[in-house]
């Protein structure tokens, strides 16, 4: 059973939390261990169990990035190594930013570190943004177009988690 079965919610991006939490409430009730201490050990196993899957189903459903990854994978769009072409465009981009951070791991110079900061949040608020829109697309689109868009949340994904790294090797310029 996936999270979304689990929680009686369609697949999709944006999600009712309001429905998610008091779903999230009504299950961890009806799983809660406590209830059980006079079953039988398989039943409280069984029970626990279910307990652990409406919390990690809530602690995935309930963050966007995680609720993405996983609706990537339960689409099979995810594979095994983590390898995924990005678009030839991005990485070039990308490779100038990166001999920017060579230039600064030898010599720190705050005007190019604000300068690729400065670019990096650009970019960051443009994926949001395309994010954002193509999420909303995915939940009224026919399922033919849910399979074009969804492959293009994929590649927002994997750019993001590349930023990300970007962002990390940033923050620590930043703290010296």
């Amino acid at each position: 059973m996936n999270y979304f079965e689990l929680y009686e919610l369609p697949v999709s991006f944006e999600l009712d939390e309001g429905a998610l939490k008091r779903k999230f409430y009504e299950l961890s009730k009806l799983y809660h261990p406590d209830f059980y201490i006079n079953e039988t050990p398989e039943k409280q196993a069984e029970v626990l169990e279910l307990a652990t899957l409406t919390n990690k189903a809530y602690q995935t459903l309930s963050h966007l990035q995680k609720r993405i990854e996983y609706i990537l994978e339960l689409k099979g769009l995810l594979s095994e190594d983590g390898q995924y072409q990005l678009p030839q465009e991005f990485l070039m981009e990308m490779m100038e930013v990166n001999e920017a951070l060579m230039d600064l791991e030898f010599e720190i110079d705050p005007a190019l570190l604000n300068q690729i900061t400065e670019k990096i949040a650009a970019m960051e608020q443009d994926l949001l943004a395309e994010l954002q829109d193509a999420t909303r697309k995915f939940d009224t689109a026919n399922t033919d177009a849910q399979q074009e868009i969804v492959q293009k949340i994929k590649d927002i994904w994997y750019r993001q988690k590349y930023l990300l790294r970007i962002r990390e090797s940033l923050n620590r310029f930043a703290s010296r």
